[in-house]
């Protein structure tokens, strides 16, 4: 496992899992524009689709993720450098808060027709300083609900174990670690 400075300036880290070709961010940027991608997805997921954002057709469906892939994209991308990550990622559970290294998820909030289901999900190291694990089309309530989410929570705990069984609980461990290379 390894991280990319997504911003350059070490507030906004994606990990690179082991043979993977590019890191979790970028990935999902290329997936999520995808349209062939997208509608085997849809397909795959149209019960998911209709139950819980109502009638939408797969064409539409497949429109409204690129939207939503380069809204976010171009958030996450072209962050200056007085933003405040903490007002763009949020926790991931609602209900309780991690001591350290929180699981956190950044979305579309401000969608007109229906909620956004693009999620990125993120560990914050320490205010302001966000490594992303991967991320999402999230169709149901929950993550556990479908085997596509179940994999993200599985990777964000697989990084987050990672760092503690490193020594990184903070920005400071972190850094110390990336000299350590």
């Amino acid at each position: 496992m390894t991280f990319d400075d997504v911003t350059g300036d070490g507030r906004l880290w994606a990990v690179r899992y082991e043979g993977d070709s590019d890191n979790q961010l970028y990935k999902l940027f290329d997936q999520w524009t995808d349209v062939v991608w997208l509608r085997n997805f849809f397909r795959e997921n149209m019960y998911d689709l209709m139950n819980y954002f109502g009638t939408i057709d797969a064409n539409v469906a497949i429109y409204d993720t690129i939207e939503d892939s380069e809204k976010l994209e171009n958030i996450l991308l072209n962050i200056s450098y007085g933003t405040n990550l903490d007002n763009i990622f949020r926790p991931l559970n609602n209900y309780t808060r991690e001591t350290f290294l929180d699981k956190n998820k950044a979305k579309i909030t401000n969608r007109r027709h229906h909620a956004s289901w693009l999620r990125i999900y993120a560990i914050r190291l320490s205010q302001g300083i966000f490594i992303i694990t991967g991320g999402a089309i999230k169709l149901t309530a929950t993550m556990q609900e479908r085997t596509h989410t179940k994999i993200e929570l599985s990777k964000i705990e697989r990084t987050r174990r990672f760092l503690i069984d490193n020594g990184i609980v903070d920005e400071l461990g972190f850094v110390d670690y990336l000299r350590e290379l």
